[in-house]
């Protein structure tokens, strides 16, 4: 199919893929049909060792649009949007996020599941969907390996945002630069040219062996507490009305 949301580029051995929907990127239920049918493209090409994934224009992405969120529609939302981050995290491809300008919630957990992030220092980063009465469950289940439990908690229980100083320190990112952004991505992608495609994957396989039942567990779990408890709390539907509505919520703790 043609795509719409998103751009890909395939010059073996380095795919790139380009979220671009926009001027925010933000990631909608075609973005989600999209990506999966680009990964599923890449994944029957062995000549291809590494994706980099990163937004057009200024910002990576704001993430999933908030319309998704009401009753009616997560539950396709979770399976479209997490069907997604699942072929990206389970690639044997390396992944590398090139990220800058906004990058939240479902934008920021995109990037959280790849295995190099490079940020510029100027990059807002954050998970606020607790904001809106929610939470994110991809990061609900896999930001505490990322980052360490006592940090994963904060950001996922304030929604603050971040720079992409910040975001290095914790080890959300491997590489923060404040100029010559394109130069920090272009060198890692000139390694991992060098480098045989077979051999990263096996690399990859191994190296997360450990992490991928424990993962899958605990997604299963956070999806199953938003459709099954969350979101039909008033304080989860309240939040989604209010966004949409341009006022604050009215939280009455229901």
């Amino acid at each position: 199919m043609p795509f719409t949301r998103i751009q890909l580029e395939i010059e073996a051995p380095i795919a790139r893929l380009t979220l671009s929907n926009g001027k925010q990127n933000i990631i909608d239920f075609p973005m989600m049909e999209e990506l999966v049918e680009a990964f599923d493209r890449i994944e029957r090409q062995p000549e291809i060792s590494t994706i980099i994934l990163s937004g057009a224009g200024e910002h990576f992405s704001v993430g999933v649009d908030i319309p998704s969120h009401t009753p009616d529609r997560v539950g396709e939302m979770l399976s479209k949007f997490h069907d997604a981050v699942r072929r990206l995290l389970k690639t044997p491809k390396v992944t590398l996020a090139a990220v800058r300008g906004y990058c939240l919630g479902g934008g920021a957990e995109l990037a959280m599941v790849c295995d190099i992030v490079v940020t510029t220092e100027s990059a807002h980063w954050g998970f606020p969907e607790i904001q809106l009465g929610c939470y994110p469950p991809v990061a609900a289940a896999a930001l505490a390996n990322v980052v360490g439990q006592k940090r994963a908690a904060e950001l996922i229980l304030t929604g603050r945002t971040f720079d992409g100083r910040e975001a290095e320190h914790i080890g959300l990112a491997n590489r923060c630069v404040a100029t010559k952004f394109s130069e920090a991505v272009a060198e890692y992608e000139q390694r991992l040219k060098t480098l045989s495609p077979t051999g990263l994957a096996h690399a990859k396989r191994a190296l997360y062996s450990w992490d991928a039942s424990h993962f899958e567990k605990g997604l299963a779990r956070a999806e199953q507490i938003y459709l099954n408890e969350l979101i039909k709390t008033e304080d989860a539907q309240e939040g989604i009305r209010a966004w949409m509505e341009k006022r604050k919520p009215k939280w009455e703790g229901l």
